[in-house]
């Protein structure tokens, strides 16, 4: 699972959805990361289909709506959208509590089938998690979560990661709004980079994969050149204390 990829979030299907992950392939982007729920799917495959890359080189992760009341007819939706027989990664969007071991049992029949080459969650606490698993043949893969300097949310961090479960951020740059905090600024003038860079970096360093989410072509290039500097514990140490919440977020990404 590539440490970085693209968030589609919040764009609109057709030209912006495509030509941002357009771009994200030609920067060396090999991860996108979208949701029925986004309704940018078919854009999303269109783009891959453009892209010429073996599919194989591309990992794709969408989201399963937990209210629908099938998981196979679900993916076998996206999939058709996407123009593909099967997704990298497959997760729960977020907790139902009365649906979501019912619907993680139908993910494990999924991954055995081929249809999922990975399956996992969003937007669980260390609760859910233990609930979840309670009775399951499997971990979670993966766990995706809001994860930013301002929600560093290290214990839930230091649980996937002592299970094994990879811990994914979503709206690692704060939706736009840390790159202006000047605490930030002031690391990323000093390293020559740019906030935003200074912000995906602290996530990375603490084991996390990222899926910033940008549709503007500089943006996009600049948040790929992550993995030829690294900040001290003294920075790291200063980002943390940024955090703001221990609480759950909202399901979002």
């Amino acid at each position: 699972m590539p440490v970085l990829g693209l968030g589609v979030w919040q764009m609109a299907a057709g030209r912006e959805t495509e030509q941002a992950v357009e771009w994200a392939l030609e920067a060396g982007y090999r991860h996108i990361d979208t949701a029925s729920m986004y309704r940018n799917e078919q854009s999303v495959g269109a783009a891959l289909r453009r892209s010429g890359l073996p599919r194989e080189q591309v990992f794709v992760t969408t989201k399963l709506l937990p209210t629908h009341p099938s998981a196979a007819r679900e993916l076998d939706k996206s999939l058709e959208r996407m123009g593909l027989d099967y997704v990298d990664l497959y997760l729960i969007h977020w907790p139902l509590p009365l649906a979501s071991g019912r619907l993680w049992r139908e993910l494990e029949a999924l991954q055995k089938r081929g249809l999922a080459r990975e399956i996992g969650v969003s937007n669980f606490g260390r609760d859910r998690l233990e609930t979840l698993t309670r009775g399951a043949s499997r971990l979670p893969a993966v766990n995706q979560v809001q994860f930013s300097p301002y929600h560093y949310r290290r214990r839930l961090l230091d649980y996937c990661l002592q299970k094994g479960i990879v811990f994914e951020a979503y709206s690692p740059l704060a939706r736009g709004n840390g790159p202006q905090d000047p605490r930030i600024t002031a690391v990323a003038e000093r390293l020559d980079r740019t906030p935003a860079q200074v912000m995906l970096r602290w996530a990375i360093q603490h084991q996390a994969v990222v899926i910033p989410k940008s549709s503007h072509k500089e943006r996009i290039r600049s948040n790929a050149q992550l993995f030829n500097f690294e900040l001290a514990d003294n920075d790291m140490q200063n980002l943390d204390e940024l955090d703001r919440t221990n609480g759950s977020a909202r399901a979002r990404g």
